[in-house]
């Protein structure tokens, strides 16, 4: 269970637009479990695989969240991207 849950995430936030973002929670919605937001920044914190745009996940609240400890990198790419100004 919790390995599909990992690979919906992944498909999840494979598909999040460039210039788009969405939150840790409705990231865990859509793979199927919405009470699972911190779930989904665990699977966030420990992906590694640069086909899977972790940087486009943020906190509901609207604030970036974290990205490996580097919040720059991340605040870098999403203002790339023109999601950011």
């Amino acid at each position: 269970m919790e390995d599909n849950f990992r690979k919906k995430v992944l498909e999840v936030v494979k598909k999040i637009p460039r210039g788009k973002v969405l939150s840790y929670k409705q990231v865990a919605a859509k793979a199927g479990n919405f009470r699972a937001a911190r779930a989904v920044g665990m699977i966030m914190k420990n992906n590694h695989d640069k086909n899977v745009p972790c940087h486009r996940v943020i906190l509901s609240s609207g604030k970036l969240g974290g990205y490996n400890g580097n919040l720059g990198e991340k605040r870098a790419l999403l203002r790339a991207e023109g999601y950011l100004k």
